[in-house]
């Protein structure tokens, strides 16, 4: 799997199991690489209204489609970038085919979002290089968060509290690290506030008006140091999974696509990929490992609260973690409201 994402990165194809050879369009390192067949996300298919369209339930399950000509990377790259579309409004004509992969396509496409890389393969190219090889049952050994332990931990003073404790985990097989900052001294007999926040560079450091990020991991550490003066303590877990899941510049071209008028669910979409792919079980293994089995957790969204009962930590009370909204962010939070069930006034 480690290799696996390396070779997306690098744009090397891949092999997984017995299926054919598949090249990530966005990054090919094989300039002469061409082939009539593409392996495309279900939403991003339906976004281009190709011809015989299969339906899929699920909007980034794979869709293998065929090309009347050959497909070489610039016209690959106009098909699976949305952002193109204007540039490169004819494509095709297209033909779905029926897939004889499943297994194998759908783990290309979680290797894409993993990698960061847009879900689309060119299948079966000549000239491509020497593949790096998996089986798609790979994919669910990686994910497991038992792998994850802690690798070191520090005392670090922050502006909300000088008595906080910096925690860093790693998985042999996975270059993120995640980290935990426990502010106050830990007393087991007591749940501790908890936060689970995903990494979000522009709202984390270049305080983005966009998002509510920034304020909200902010405002978090204020209520963990003033639970830690009252006796008690808190945990925040900074998970690097970037744009809930589907990396930085996936994000960023997400964002492009609000400014043409669609909201953060409908981008996604149209790139082909999840709306929410956040792994909270690795969360709950970081708790497991901090030592912490039930926790009051600061959060809007019950997603979270499930995901964390599912993976066996007792969620005592929810917390409600709301902030103003802004003229940037407005929309963004409605459509956390409206669409993925975030408890919003």
């Amino acid at each position: 799997m480690a290799q696996a994402v390396d070779a997306l990165r690098h744009g090397w194809p891949l092999r997984i199991g017995n299926a054919p050879l598949l090249l990530p369009v966005e990054t090919a390192a094989a300039p002469g690489a061409a082939s009539t067949r593409l392996l495309i996300s279900a939403a991003r298919a339906a976004t281009l209204k190709l011809a015989n369209q299969r339906e899929a339930a699920d909007g980034h399950s794979p869709v293998l489609v065929e090309a009347s000509a050959t497909q070489d990377l610039a016209q690959a790259l106009a098909v699976a970038d949305p952002s193109r579309d204007l540039d490169s409004p004819l494509k095709g004509p297209f033909a779905a085919k029926a897939l004889s992969f499943p297994a194998e396509a759908e783990a290309a496409l979680e290797l894409a979002r993993i990698a960061g890389v847009l879900p689309a393969f060119l299948v079966d190219p000549k000239d491509a290089g020497e593949p790096v090889t998996l089986e798609a049952s790979d994919l669910a050994d990686w994910a497991t968060p038992q792998h994850l332990t802690i690798a070191t931990r520090a005392r670090l003073p922050v502006a909300a509290s000088e008595e906080a404790e910096i925690v860093a985990f790693r998985k042999p097989d996975d270059m993120r690290e995640h980290v935990a900052l426990v502010i106050g001294n830990p007393d087991y007999g007591r749940a501790p506030l908890v936060r689970l926040h995903s990494e979000c560079l522009t709202g984390d450091i270049f305080a983005s008006l966009k998002c509510d990020c920034g304020p909200q991991l902010q405002a978090a550490l204020r209520l963990m140091a003033a639970e830690a003066a009252g006796g008690g303590w808190g945990v925040l877990l900074y998970l690097r999974q970037e744009g809930r899941g589907i990396g930085l510049v996936n994000k960023l071209r997400a964002y492009r696509l609000q400014d043409e008028g669609f909201d953060t669910v409908d981008a996604n979409a149209r790139l082909g990929l999840p709306v929410e792919a956040r792994d909270f079980a690795t969360a709950a293994r970081m708790l497991e490992l901090l030592g912490v089995e039930a926790v009051r957790l600061l959060t809007n969204n019950p997603a979270k609260v499930d995901a964390l009962a599912a993976a066996g930590v007792t969620v005592a009370e929810r917390v409600a973690h709301q902030l103003p909204a802004n003229p940037h962010n407005a929309r963004y939070l409605a459509t956390k409201r409206d669409r993925t069930g975030h408890l919003l006034g």
